[in-house]
């Protein structure tokens, strides 16, 4: 098997246990909480569920990137010991993560000319994110070249399907994706904003629900609209959430119901500092394997 690594960052948004299971590194995003500075390390600084209630408390959030200076020292890390490397990095079309290891990768490709070095912008966030790696490091321990994996990876990311709800629209208002008006307004009528992310990793709002109970059962109709093979879908699902675990729990429970040969249980991740920051609580995002984003 050749000798390289599989990489992403924190922003993939599952347990360092999962990582270590499959054999995937990580760099860390940091973030501000009430201008304290943290790791965003999947939750070992601080669990998400004390972010969170800070954040319902009022406290207020930064968010900020892995540096290009913080990129050239991990890479180079994996590169002294004679590895090659595979990075996927955050969506382009909420960070620009993409562009430091790009820049950090050009710097040290001129030190290291024999290694290969692949950047590659995931187009995807949090456990989706998550799900894309985790289906690489199947790929990988298959015995998949590096060449073919960046290839694959490459050929497939926008199959990677993103769903998302809120029913706290509080810190889409104050990260001014919702109005205040409309957001008042939504508050009052109890709408929950059911969102997905493009084809070019950008979060778009797609329709106005109300209720939870509705936005539950639309968020699993659209799983069976867009997984491969419909209802047959026989790949893995994961589901991440802020501070709202039952409402992930009835999704899960309700997808594998309506999907009898997924493979697997769903399973559930916490939304990480990064994303969550944005979020808020409150979030609810289904990640599976489906038709190509296209818009």
């Amino acid at each position: 098997m050749e000798n390289y690594v599989l990489s992403c960052c924190s922003t993939a948004d599952l347990s360092k246990e999962w990582f270590k299971k499959r054999d995937i590194k990580y760099v860390c995003f940091h973030f501000e909480l009430d201008g304290t500075q943290y790791m965003d390390d999947l939750g070992i600084s601080m669990p998400p569920d004390e972010m969170y209630r800070r954040m319902t408390e009022g406290a207020d959030t930064k968010t900020s990137q892995v540096t290009i200076g913080e990129y050239e020292e991990y890479f180079e890390k994996m590169l002294k010991e004679g590895k090659d490397i595979l990075h996927l990095c955050l969506s382009s079309g909420i960070s620009g993560s993409f562009n430091s290891a790009t820049i950090a990768r050009d710097s040290l490709i001129e030190r290291y000319p024999d290694r290969k070095i692949y950047i590659l912008d995931s187009l995807a966030a949090s456990s989706g994110f998550g799900l894309l790696m985790d289906k690489l490091a199947d790929l990988r321990d298959s015995g998949m070249p590096l060449d073919d994996l960046h290839n694959w990876a490459k050929e497939h990311v926008l199959n990677l399907q993103h769903w998302f709800f809120s029913t706290d629209l509080t810190f889409f208002i104050k990260g001014g994706r919702v109005s205040k008006t409309s957001g008042f307004i939504g508050s009052v009528l109890s709408i929950c904003p059911l969102l997905n992310v493009d084809f070019e990793g950008h979060l778009i709002p797609r329709e106005k629900i109300r209720t939870k109970k509705k936005v539950i059962q639309r968020i699993v109709e659209q799983m069976e609209e867009n997984a491969e093979d419909g209802l047959n879908y026989s790949g893995k699902c994961f589901i991440s959430h802020s501070a709202c675990i039952d409402d992930a729990r009835a999704v899960a429970s309700l997808i594998e119901e309506r999907f009898p040969k997924l493979d697997g249980k769903v399973e559930i991740f916490p939304i990480g500092a990064t994303i969550g920051s944005h979020t808020g609580p409150g979030t609810v995002a289904l990640f599976f394997w489906g038709n190509k984003r296209v818009n």
